[in-house]
């Protein structure tokens, strides 16, 4: 019998005493560590029906959605919901895939998309669809590897060695697609097998004034009214096997699909979720929440807020635009917000101050042993001086880093490596001729698809703005300072000479390629700018990398310590691994909250709430006509609850984060209730530390989502394929008659 790594040793031991709501659990583990809990909060499921290797379970119904066919994380959680393999996941999660389907003349994103057929479902390009087969520890395989001797990057040598030996070996000449990740910051490591399907289908579609609605002034806030969920569906060839695009491939016949409940949700009724969360950072130290908190985030926050408000002001007045950015737009609108709510929640709940006191007393006990301060006693003090060197430098590394990737600076970076080796003297000429070759490899009109010459310039004169405010001119390179001297000290005159750059015309690129000239690269002002950046950022690069390589290796130690002090003085505690986009369970209850005095939160929206919020027109606010009279009307069919009111979303406990995105919230039968899509405002803390009274899930009712496929879209064929489960009511009890 193997040894039981210290991670199921601990775990098993306690399973009692596990905590409801926080935690993201591994399935693996559910029958010893979860399941007595969860049955007391309403499971009624076996454990062998949530997950199993050899049979049917809950777990097969769970997908994993990514780009590419071996997928090394997720970025979203679908799930199936028919034998036909039909996906549910958020619309923002099909965001991307919608939007590069979508032209002026078919504008699935602005006006909805249902296939009435498979022949009229649409190729979701690049997106792949991938099932856990089977998890396993595989820690002490890995450890065989590694010695004392050994430091730390010898370390993680032989470890990513390992793991690629593992990783092929359980690949089954690749049909399979195996991932080793760590755990507890490498102290545990975990081998996730997975079936990758690559041919994936657009089914349908909401509008996303439906799918979106309240856009970036509703994420993450509660009450909420959107339907954010997309239909998609997974191919296999004749044997159910992955296999490219093809119209001969057929509908995976799924090994298990998620029935769909119509009875809705009451206060404290047990919820589960599957899926794949992204990262958190439960162990996180207070050095790197305050170095997030006020140097990384600010700046990131600061960049992305600039270029979405320049794209928002295009996409208002231009379709074309709105399809062609929508995707970009987007993701950095999602990142802006993420961090904005996280600056302000971290402080506002001090978190940091909490982290700070749990390391003063992790340092006590350091001390109390010789053994434990040979080991553990520098680990607090390196972190919060690679912190300090990290803060230092900040600013100097991202802001030029952030303005380099903006075009014309993007397109002129794929020009760098000729004018390196066409340069250089020592350089012979068939090295150069090759350089120039090379050259004609760039797709130039791929570089420019969908860009649009106004948003590129404005953009870029906005963080250059940024940029600007930031440095002295002393501060900058001398190739900068000279640049700026021929401008007359004006960054304004700069960057239009820069936007005029040959790199912002495709003619000019093209021009180039088949007749390169290495003057007229060098002299020209977005090259000279690139070029001034590069040697900005070139000389702390090293600092940096060896920064964050001593962050990780006492993080390492950190953890490793963390959890010798739970053991010993909190017996009780039970430490769970951070997310990292593998297959997880959290369960909770349908919960509502008080976020501020004399705030009181109700745990579920009605479709009221749309025509409350409704403003037609609005970039975030305007609704479709239709659904609009639908609710006026109070139309809701079957899908109404038992007030005739129409749920749109409903809160619940459960722990997820990004990547849960999708993620099938289910009732103790195991039938799907909603789709997880957000988190809430009060609680943007919650990936660094979980708040118990704050912290909820916000989930789209799945009443509501067939009702905008059903009532609004007519798209009957999908609600025929469903397994829809309504309970009966109760009979109404009377007192027995006696005759007389």
């Amino acid at each position: 019998m193997k040894k039981l790594s210290l991670f199921f040793a601990v775990m098993f031991a306690m399973t009692g005493i596990i905590k409801a709501d926080e935690g993201m659990w591994l399935p693996m583990f559910v029958e010893r560590l979860n399941y007595v809990d969860m049955e007391k909060m309403g499971l009624q499921l076996t454990p062998e029906e949530l997950y199993s290797i050899n049979n049917s379970s809950l777990k097969d119904a769970i997908v994993g959605l990514s780009n590419g066919s071996k997928p090394r994380g997720f970025f979203c959680t679908g799930e199936i919901v028919s034998t036909n393999s039909l996906l549910f996941t958020n619309h923002h999660c099909g965001y991307s895939s919608i939007a590069a389907l979508s032209t002026v003349e078919h504008d699935y994103l602005n006006e909805g998309f249902w296939a009435k057929n498979f022949d009229e479902e649409l190729p979701a390009e690049g997106v792949s669809a991938s099932f856990l087969v089977r998890m396993e520890d595989v820690t002490e395989e890995i450890f065989s590897v590694v010695n004392d001797t050994m430091d730390f990057m010898e370390r993680n040598s032989a470890i990513k060695k390992k793991i690629k030996e593992i990783e092929e070996s359980a690949s089954e000449d690749g049909k399979l697609n195996p991932v080793i990740k760590g755990f507890f910051e490498g102290n545990e490591y975990y081998m996730f097998v997975y079936k990758t399907y690559t041919d994936v289908r657009l089914v349908g579609t909401a509008p996303q004034s439906i799918g979106k609605f309240g856009g970036d002034t509703d994420n993450w806030m509660w009450p909420r009214h959107t339907c954010d969920f997309s239909v998609f569906r997974v191919y296999a060839d004749e044997n159910g096997e992955p296999a490219e695009y093809s119209a001969n491939n057929k509908p995976l016949t799924p090994k298990h699909h998620l029935p769909i409940s119509l009875d809705g949700v009451k206060e404290n009724d047990f919820t589960m979720i599957w899926g794949f969360p992204g990262t958190t950072e439960r162990y996180m130290t207070s050095f790197g929440i305050n170095y997030n908190v006020d140097y990384f985030y600010p700046i990131v926050y600061e960049v992305f807020k600039a270029e979405t408000d320049v794209m928002d002001k295009y996409m208002m007045i231009d379709k074309a635009v709105n399809i062609n950015y929508a995707d970009t737009k987007a993701g950095l609108a999602n990142t802006w917000k993420n961090f904005e709510g996280q600056m302000k929640m971290l402080r506002k709940n001090k978190v940091a101050e909490r982290k700070a006191e749990l390391e003063n007393n992790f340092l006590n006990w350091v001390e109390q042993d010789e053994n434990r301060k040979a080991e553990y006693g520098e680990v607090l003090p390196a972190l919060e001086e690679m912190y300090k060197e990290l803060s230092n430098e900040a600013g100097l590394l991202y802001f030029p880093n952030f303005l380099s990737q903006l075009n014309p600076l993007a397109v002129a970076t794929e020009f760098m490596s000729y004018l390196s080796v066409a340069s250089d003297k020592e350089t012979s000429k068939e090295e150069k001729a090759e350089a120039a070759n090379s050259l004609k490899e760039l797709d130039v009109d791929a570089m420019f698809e969908g860009l649009d010459p106004r948003v590129e310039h404005d953009m870029f004169i906005e963080v250059l703005k940024i940029y600007s405010r930031q440095f002295e001119t002393e501060q900058l390179p001398e190739s900068l300072q000279k640049m700026l001297k021929k401008y007359k000290g004006d960054w304004n005159l700069l960057g239009e000479a820069v936007c005029s750059s040959m790199f912002s015309n495709p003619e000019e690129i093209k021009a180039l390629i088949e007749n390169p000239n290495v003057k007229k690269i060098a002299k020209d002002p977005a090259m000279t700018l690139l070029l001034g950046l590069v040697e900005q950022i070139s000389g702390i690069i090293p600092a940096y990398q060896m920064a964050n390589m001593i962050i990780a290796e006492n993080d390492h130690l950190f953890v490793k310590g963390l959890r010798e002090f739970y053991a010993e003085t909190q017996p009780d505690k039970v430490l769970y691994p951070d997310a990292n986009s593998t297959l997880r369970m959290s369960y909770g209850s349908v919960k509502d909250y008080q976020p501020a005095d004399a705030i009181s939160y109700d745990y579920v929206c009605t479709a009221n709430g749309i025509l409350e919020k409704y403003i037609p027109g609005d970039f975030e606010f305007d609704s479709p006509k239709r659904l609009i009279d639908l609710i006026e009307a109070r139309d809701f069919g079957q899908y109404a609850d038992e007030n005739g009111e129409l749920i749109t979303c409903f809160l619940s406990t459960n722990d997820i984060t990004g990547g849960n995105s999708g993620s099938p919230i289910m009732n103790g039968k195991g039938e799907l209730i909603g789709l997880a899509f957000d988190g809430n405002w009060e609680a943007m803390s919650g990936d660094v530390n979980f708040e118990p009274n704050l912290q909820r899930t916000i989930n789209v009712d799945i009443r509501y989502v067939l009702f905008i496929i059903d009532k609004l879209s007519g798209a009957t064929n999908l609600i025929d394929e469903l397994d829809i489960r309504k309970s009966m009511p109760e009979p109404i009890r009377t007192e027995e008659c006696v005759m007389e």
